[in-house]
């Protein structure tokens, strides 16, 4: 087994949809700025994917292309768990620091579409929320964070 380990943060904008977990927060009244869709949770996971197969990281992979302006985090995590293979996403722990939107009313939606990108059931997915209790840029609702960590088989 490998483990990765994965982080990234965008600031808040206006004019695009909260793209967080590959699903649209319908209800939320910014999205997050970023050369794609702004997704840090499918960012967060893309790096620890990568970093645990040893690929780099989610610049290295799909910054240089402009075909990966605006793409989904849903089809980044699509093409990093087919660059991993014949290797296996066996767990998915992530954990999205904001202090809005709540996550916890949107987290079996995250799970579900994260594990369709990855191939994988949604029980070997694992999404997770905290604030940092008014610190910080994401305490300041200036954006959001997520980290995450990946095992694949060797």
């Amino acid at each position: 087994m490998k483990t990765g380990i994965g982080f990234d943060a965008h600031p808040f904008g206006e004019g695009r949809p909260l793209m967080l977990g590959c699903i649209e927060i319908a209800d939320a009244e910014r999205g997050l700025q970023g050369l794609s869709d702004g997704d840090v949770l499918a960012h967060a996971i893309c790096d620890a994917i990568l970093g645990a197969a040893g690929l780099g990281d989610i610049g290295d992979r799909f910054r240089a292309e402009p075909r990966w302006q605006g793409a989904s985090g849903s089809l980044l995590l699509e093409h990093a768990a087919t660059d991993i293979r014949p290797r296996e996403i066996v767990w998915v722990d992530a954990t999205v620091i904001c202090e809005a939107p709540r996550i916890a009313l949107h987290r079996a939606a995250m799970r579900a579409a994260i594990a369709k990108a990855l191939g994988l059931d949604a029980d070997r997915v694992s999404v997770k929320a905290t604030t940092t209790d008014g610190m910080g840029f994401t305490g300041r609702g200036e954006g959001i964070a997520a980290m995450a960590v990946v095992t694949i088989d060797a």
